[in-house]
């Protein structure tokens, strides 16, 4: 299962993004899709997840109010506002396959990521 990020970049504090999250080796609907993060220095960390219906969606409690997950079928999106420098980094989208909406946090849920796309904030 193949998954690809895309939309990170280069951005000014205060700023944002919207990263996006797609495959095309499978169907996408049928899949809980999370964002983590790694920030230099640091374990890679929870971002937010949606679930296959995009009906459910959990945001990290440290960054709720400037990130948040999103989907339609065919992709997942990730949109950041009001980005800081401590949050540059690599975010991953990642995926697994669940007969029902879940928002799981946990990196050991998931069976698919993407390569990661990189995301950097200046001062």
């Amino acid at each position: 299962v193949r998954l690809v990020e895309s939309g990170g970049g280069l951005v000014q504090t205060g700023g944002s993004l919207r990263l996006s999250c797609a495959s095309s080796q499978f169907t996408f609907e049928d899949y809980n899709i999370c964002w983590f993060r790694q920030v230099p220095g640091t374990e890679r960390e929870f971002v937010g997840a949606v679930s296959r219906s995009g009906r459910k969606i959990k945001n990290s409690d440290t960054l709720r109010g400037r990130f948040t997950a999103s989907r339609d079928r065919t992709k997942a999106y990730l949109q950041m506002s009001d980005l800081r420098p401590e949050d540059t980094g690599v975010y991953y989208c990642a995926a697994r396959f669940e007969r029902w909406d879940s928002v799981g946090v946990a990196q050991t849920d998931y069976t698919s990521w993407g390569p990661g796309t990189q995301v950097t904030v200046s001062t």
